[in-house]
């Protein structure tokens, strides 16, 4: 019989964490003759009642293990980490808002068992804000353009993982790791499968502008040396277009010396114009600088206050 690791990372979900749970456990009540499972909640240091109801189930569930981290580590470190920690044959990753179909399980394994190591799900539609959806499509598309691997769009981390790879994820000990590009730069072949995403129907989200484009400039920075090149090449042709610039200017105050002016507006443009530009690109090169210091340190990705069930 094999075993298998469901990790629901959660921070403030106390209305979705039973859910989850009750849906999880009619899905194995189907192919308990087959599977084993282990349903391990890893717990970012949630201020409500989240720990509290986690407790319960697990005093009346076995099979559930809570992990409670020290403090908050964010939406890139807690789920990686509870992923390290599942010791399954196959590694289902899935979150505790709902928002993942609880029922694509049965599709996983059964795709697991028809060989890949790697199964993915993929939100193709969702029934989320039309305008968000429309922003996270051109970010999957901007990002898999600038990456040096192809990467997989429309992917947030749902899916199944092999043991093979959870020891390979294990062996890179990446501090602040991006995992959707990690699992398609170790190269095992990846099985997708198309889901529509449904709307969140309790509580909110917990993303917000910063922890959106924390994700998206690590996927950036991780993958891609193309805004780095992009900074170098930019320079050089602003460079040369500024000296076109200037010796027209000379010539044109030569030839038109009465009657040419340049005027105070065209300098005060240039100059706002090439500051902009500057500030951009020493953006980009802080973003690269932060993410080497971040690798530098090498910080556990969680410290854990408690285990239960383990």
């Amino acid at each position: 019989m094999k075993s298998i690791s469901i990790v629901t990372p959660c921070y403030n979900e106390e209305e979705n964490v039973e859910e989850v749970y009750k849906q999880v456990k009619d899905v194995f009540a189907g192919l308990k003759k087959n599977y084993k499972y282990e349903h391990i909640f890893i717990d970012n240091a949630s201020k409500d009642n989240t720990q509290k109801i986690l407790r319960e189930i697990a005093k009346k569930d076995k099979n559930v293990k809570i992990i409670i981290n020290a403090r908050n580590f964010g939406h890139i470190r807690s789920p990686y980490y509870g992923l390290l920690q599942a010791n399954g044959d196959a590694v289902i990753l899935i979150v505790a808002d709902l928002q993942d179909p609880v029922h694509m399980i049965k599709d996983f394994l059964a795709e697991w068992e028809s060989g890949f190591k790697l199964v993915v799900g993929v939100k193709n539609e969702s029934m989320e804000s039309p305008l968000f959806f429309a922003i996270r499509k051109l970010y999957y598309n901007l990002i898999g353009r600038l990456s040096d691997v192809p990467l997989i769009k429309n992917f947030t981390g749902f899916g199944l993982y092999d043991r093979k790879v959870i020891e390979t994820l294990r062996e890179i000990n990446d501090p602040y790791p991006y995992l959707r590009g990690l699992i398609c730069d170790i190269g095992f072949t990846i099985k997708t499968i198309p889901y529509v995403q449904p709307v969140r129907k309790r509580g909110f989200t917990k993303n917000n502008f910063y922890t959106l484009y924390d994700i998206a400039m690590l996927g950036i920075t991780n993958h891609s040396k193309i805004p780095l090149r992009l900074a170098a090449f930019s320079g050089f042709v602003l460079s040369a277009l500024s000296f076109v610039v200037a010796v027209m200017q000379v010539l044109l105050k030569m030839i038109f010396w009465e009657t040419y002016s340049i005027g105070i507006s065209t300098l005060v443009v240039g100059l706002f114009f090439f500051a902009s530009v500057q500030l951009f690109f020493i953006g980009i090169l802080g973003e690269y600088i932060g993410s080497i210091h971040t690798q530098v340190l090498k910080r556990p990705l969680v410290i854990e206050n408690e285990r239960i069930n383990f």
